[in-house]
């Protein structure tokens, strides 16, 4: 069977971080020249949902989508299905699988040691019972999504000497990392190590670093240093290939998202639930399970 691969970037304002998305694609293009892989965003770019699937679907049988995304919101679990089940009245004859978007898992946890292991030696190697960690999401009106970052710290906190592990959100819910680094210095850390927990750059990224270096100034007699996001990190081919695999029926994992045709997606999209780009995020009305 004749399959393309259509990795879904979230999208950015800020054009470095598409053109890195790009990057990565063309990077694990050629070192899985056997696949046909196409790219598209959801927003913020060129090539968005609708002719990305589209461009998939030019001669193939069947196309994988595959969401370069880490936690599963809204876009994953509402609009990425909205566009596919478009796309599969607009090629009938083409065969569209979903596989699961990147998680919170053994592989993005072996980054997110390495971003702590890196920022720790940037501080010289302080005294972990002394040096707090912060792992900085982007934040959502998910609770399944926040939980995921929730569960990284609690895998920090089991694996690590760090006893003071607290997570924040650059935005939509809380804590925000000013009132984390305030509690922190509250109780006493001496040093605070701050992880993105980002795939990419972006604005968010940017303003990240607009505010660690405010909040230095801030706290002078703190030492407060951040990693990268994890960008183009090993595991993450390791995971898209592992999706791939799982979706060609070759792997052990579950190949297909769970909210692919689920009921109350398509119920959400009755009742016109899609979601918005404007990022607002204000609360809708409940949908009657």
């Amino acid at each position: 069977m004749k399959t393309s691969i259509l990795l879904v970037g979230h999208g950015s304002r800020h054009q470095p971080g598409n053109d890195e998305i790009t990057q990565f694609s063309n990077k694990w293009k050629a070192m899985n020249p056997q696949w046909q892989i196409e790219t598209c965003f959801i927003e913020f770019a060129d090539v968005l949902l609708d002719e990305g699937l589209d461009n998939a679907a030019n001669n193939a049988e069947r196309v994988i989508v595959l969401p370069l995304i880490l936690n599963a919101a809204g876009h994953v679990k509402m609009e990425i299905p909205h566009h596919i089940n478009k796309a599969r009245e607009r090629h009938s004859h083409v065969e569209f699988i979903y596989a699961k978007h990147l998680g919170a898992n053994d592989n993005i946890f072996t980054i997110v040691k390495r971003r702590l292991t890196q920022v720790m030696a940037q501080l010289d190697m302080p005294d972990p019972k002394t040096t707090g960690v912060i792992i900085l999401g982007r934040g959502s009106s998910d609770r399944v999504a926040n939980g995921e970052i929730a569960k990284m710290a609690r895998w920090l906190f089991d694996e690590t000497d760090h006893e003071n592990i607290d997570i924040a959100f650059t935005g939509i819910t809380y804590p925000r990392l000013e009132a984390v680094i305030q509690k922190q210095a509250t109780l006493g850390m001496t040093q605070i190590a701050i992880l993105p927990y980002y795939l990419f750059t972006g604005t968010l990224i940017e303003r990240i670093k607009r505010q660690i270096k405010r909040l230095q100034q801030q706290y002078p007699h703190i030492a407060i240093a951040h990693g990268d996001y994890f960008g183009f990190e090993p595991e993450i081919y390791t995971l898209l290939n592992q999706r791939v695999n799982a979706a060609m029926g070759e792997g052990t994992d579950t190949c297909i998202m769970e909210c692919d045709g689920c009921s109350y997606r398509q119920l959400a999209e009755e009742y016109g639930h899609d979601h918005s780009h404007d990022h607002s995020h204000e609360k809708k009305p409940e949908v009657a399970a």
